[in-house]
């Protein structure tokens, strides 16, 4: 049974969708403020994190932002009002995996939801060989010669999916569909650092190559 971490402090909506998901065979653990919500989380590890940015005490992002220096593999959904540009990118800055504007359906949070948390048993103890580079998928971890470097979520997700498709392209759309969900100006921009950023983080084995297809995608070769 899935055990989610549920943080609005809005009462009626709050018991609305609990006693929804509950109907639905989730285990809910409600909270009006971050810091109790924190304190939760700390104790119970739950499955998944679904939280409004303005809470009490301790808000959304700071919140997620205390949650992924524990755990940066837990799903983490913000349902806000706050959908402007900047929360946006503020939220998935912090390693949100989804972020979903108010109002919302349970159906459409469920599916979300689900989306995600079989997206991390995909992850779940995967390791990759990369030319002379180790690829830990759990703990976002690139390693070299005994060196170590630890990545971004987003970062070990994108690496991911150029070492699954090893040798093939892999598209623009799809990176920007599994990644970020949606496609726009900002996360198509975003996508390209990103890229020069493994790039850098691999370039200790020359051998390692991440070819850009213009206009189409990218490909990980190793000569």
């Amino acid at each position: 049974m899935t055990d989610i971490l549920f943080v609005e402090d809005e009462i009626d909506l709050a018991q609305i969708v609990s006693d929804c998901l509950e109907f639905k065979g989730y285990t809910v653990n409600h909270y009006g403020n971050g810091m109790d919500a924190f304190h939760h989380f700390k104790k119970s590890r739950p499955d998944i994190v679904v939280l409004d940015v303005m809470v009490p005490e301790l808000d959304g992002f700071d919140l997620a932002r205390k949650i992924r220096e524990i755990d940066e593999q837990i799903p983490i959904i913000f349902v806000t009002a706050r959908v402007q540009t900047a929360d946006v990118l503020k939220g998935f800055g912090i390693g949100a995996n989804d972020y979903m504007k108010k109002p919302y359906s349970i159906e459409e949070l469920i599916v979300r939801m689900e989306a995600q948390l079989k997206r991390l048993e995909k992850v779940i103890s995967t390791k990759y060989t990369i030319g002379n580079y180790s690829f830990d998928a759990i703990y976002n971890m690139l390693s070299i010669d005994g060196k170590e470097k630890k990545i971004s979520y987003r970062e070990s997700e994108l690496l991911r999916m150029l070492v699954e498709h090893q040798n093939q392209i892999v598209k623009r759309s799809a990176i920007l569909c599994e990644l970020w969900e949606y496609e726009s100006f900002f996360t198509g921009r975003s996508l390209d650092v990103f890229v020069s950023r493994l790039r850098s983080y691999l370039r200790s084995d020359l051998r390692i190559e991440i070819v850009n297809i213009r206009g189409v995608g990218y490909m990980l070769i190793i000569h």
